[in-house]
């Protein structure tokens, strides 16, 4: 592959990607149209490149190739491969690597073909089954949750992506992302499992913590947390990320174990499930703070004393 110009055609002579038969724009294939495959297919449109196939099982997955992908066929994983110089793989993680294998297998992966999956907990070990036919291994991971709506085409715009390569491939992985408006984060193969299971950790149970804090809202009578919350967590979201564990503020922190006591009798009458994840993240709070020197021992001991009392 040309250093001048990564996205040059693969050097194949005589097949649908020899260069004298071809631009340097590359065909573009989807394998797995739910959220996140149409808008990186769409954007690798807006980029110049032309995406010709896509392959979707479910009636929504079709829809959302309709939508985003108007006019591209939807066919088999087979016929997406035959028709696209650039795979797409982008299926849920346990499905990946079965979805390899299978391809590689059934001689669907060509010799120089740029083959991508978008798994954030794996790396290019999974696609060693295509690499070993010849493909060109690539995991590019978008750190966005995706509606799979024409909303995520403006999110991807500096959006990080995840991006473990061989050395040699660095840079077509790197004009990729940035072709779709996204910026390259490095991960090496080793650690992509810690890399996932941290944006996993932040962006899934940060879901579940504010969705628990509407619901005790509304039944505090409020008619509309949302509104309430937003203030406080878009400034607690934004000095974290500014000053880490610098930033905490509330009871855990001062404390105040008194505080801390009454709302744990809240919650053992109102959600004994919210009670559960506040005890175990109030825990993890006092510990973090204890370590930071922001929270004196003995006032983490009296904190904990609290936690570990029994429900009556």
């Amino acid at each position: 592959m040309s250093t001048s110009n990564p996205f040059g055609a693969p050097e194949q002579s005589g097949g649908p990607s020899d260069p004298g038969d071809r631009p340097a724009r590359l065909a573009v294939g989807v394998v797995g149209t739910g959220r996140v495959g149409p808008a990186l297919g769409a954007a690798l449109q807006l980029a110049g490149h032309r995406v010709v196939a896509a392959s979707g099982v479910s009636a929504s997955s079709r829809r959302r190739a309709g939508a985003l992908l108007p006019g591209v066929r939807l066919v088999t994983p087979q016929q997406v491969l035959a028709a696209a110089d650039l795979v797409l793989l982008t299926v849920p993680d346990d499905a990946l690597a079965d979805l390899v294998r299978g391809l590689a297998t059934t001689g669907a992966v060509r010799p120089g073909q740029i083959v991508v999956h978008t798994s954030g907990a794996q790396g290019v070990a999974v696609l060693e089954p295509a690499t070993r036919a010849g493909a060109l291994p690539l995991a590019l991971h978008p750190a966005m949750t995706f509606t799979g709506t024409s909303v995520d085409l403006a999110r991807l715009a500096g959006c990080p992506f995840g991006v473990t390569a061989p050395e040699e491939l660095r840079p077509v992985a790197e004009a990729l992302v940035v072709e779709m408006g996204g910026e390259p984060e490095w991960v090496p193969e080793e650690v992509r499992p810690v890399y996932h299971t941290a944006l996993a950790h932040g962006a899934n149970h940060l879901v579940t913590l504010v969705a628990q804090a509407m619901e005790l809202l509304r039944g505090a009578g409020v008619a509309e947390p949302g509104r309430l919350l937003g203030p406080l967590l878009g400034a607690a979201l934004d000095n974290s990320l500014r000053s880490g564990d610098a930033a905490l503020t509330g009871p855990v922190a001062r404390g105040d174990a008194g505080t801390l006591r009454r709302h744990l009798d809240q919650l053992r009458t109102v959600s004994p499930d919210i009670d559960q994840a506040y005890r175990a993240m109030a825990r993890a709070t006092a510990q973090r703070a204890v370590r930071g020197g922001s929270l004196k021992e003995e006032s983490a001991a009296a904190l904990l004393d609290v936690l570990n009392e029994e429900k009556h």
